[in-house]
């Protein structure tokens, strides 16, 4: 169960952090991170962090969003900066969890980033 926060209308050149938790488990996510989907397009990676810290973006966001997490709350963030209005779009925390037999994923129910003036 993922619980998002934050989003909402910011103006181009703005910031906004989102927060996701993972919450109602005892397990620790191996990857927590962040897709989006714009009206009419397909869903797409924004960012991910692993267990370890390793991080990836994509190349549109990189140097102006940043990902982050608290491994120990199963909590990740998502500092955007210098926003522009093509990162307009829903936003979505996914979770996975990897056993040795198959991988278990999470996703939040969503959060609207509007970057408009």
């Amino acid at each position: 169960h993922l619980v998002e926060s934050g989003g909402g209308l910011v103006q181009p050149g703005g910031s906004v952090r989102l927060s996701c938790v993972a919450s109602g488990t005892i397990f620790i996510m191996n990857t927590m991170g962040w897709y989006r989907q714009a009206p009419g397009k397909q869903r797409e990676l924004v960012a991910a962090v692993t267990s370890g810290g390793s991080s990836n973006y994509v190349d549109s966001v990189k140097g102006r969003f940043t990902i982050s997490r608290d491994g120990a709350k199963n909590t990740v963030y998502l500092q955007m900066n210098t926003l522009k209005p093509e990162d307009t779009a829903i936003y979505y925390c996914h979770a996975r969890r990897s056993t040795a037999v198959s991988d278990f994923n999470y996703w939040g129910q969503g959060t609207q980033v509007t970057v408009s003036s």
